[in-house]
C-alpha cells in the first residue's frame, strides 16, 4: 500500500472518531502529496516513489519544527502545542529517527572514510551524512554533530 493510500485510509477512520487535528493534518500531507505528484507528472512520472514520499513528509515535518520553535520565540504555547500535535502524527509516516549515538556513530564513520580533520571538510561530511541519514534524523541535528567533531 503507497503512502498516499495509507493517508486516505487514515483519512477515513479519523473522520469516523471525528478527530478534527489528525484529520486536518492528514489532508495536508495528502495535499503537498498530491502537489508533488503533479509536478513531477511532466517527466513521465504518474506517481512518486518512495523516495520522492519520504522528501516530501520530511519536509512537511521540518515545516512544523521550524513553526514550533518560531511560536515559542513569540510565546504563543498554544500554537506551539498544536504543531507539536501534528509534527507528532506526520512522524507516525516518517522512518524511525536515530538516537544521538546513532547518529554520532554514523558521521564518525563518515568523517573516517572522507579523510576530514578540520572545519573546512564539512561540506564534504555533510553532503555524506545527509544522504545516509536522510529521513533518520533531523538535518538541524546532524548539522550540529558534524560542527562539533570537526572543531574538536
Amino acid at each position: 500500500m503507497s503512502l498516499k493510500d495509507t493517508i486516505t485510509e487514515g483519512i477515513k477512520a479519523a473522520m469516523k472518531a471525528q478527530d478534527k487535528t489528525r484529520l486536518e493534518t492528514l489532508r495536508s500531507i495528502k495535499k503537498v502529496l498530491l502537489e508533488k505528484e503533479v509536478s513531477v507528472r511532466p517527466s513521465g512520472q504518474m506517481e512518486l516513489n518512495e523516495t520522492q514520499e519520504l522528501e516530501v513528509l520530511s519536509q512537511v515535518a521540518k515545516q512544523r519544527r521550524d513553526s514550533i520553535e518560531q511560536y515559542k520565540a513569540a510565546k504563543r504555547d498554544d500554537l506551539a502545542q498544536q504543531e507539536a500535535q501534528e509534527l507528532a502524527i506526520v512522524e507516525e509516516f516518517l522512518p524511525q529517527q536515530l538516537s544521538d549515538d546513532e547518529v554520532a556513530q554514523v558521521i564518525d564513520q563518515i568523517i573516517a572514510e572522507v579523510g576530514a580533520s578540520s572545519a573546512k571538510d564539512m561540506g564534504k561530511v555533510m553532503s555524506s551524512a545527509m544522504q545516509q541519514l536522510k529521513g533518520k534524523a533531523d538535518g538541524k541535528k546532524v548539522q550540529a554533530f558534524v560542527k562539533a567533531k570537526l572543531a574538536g
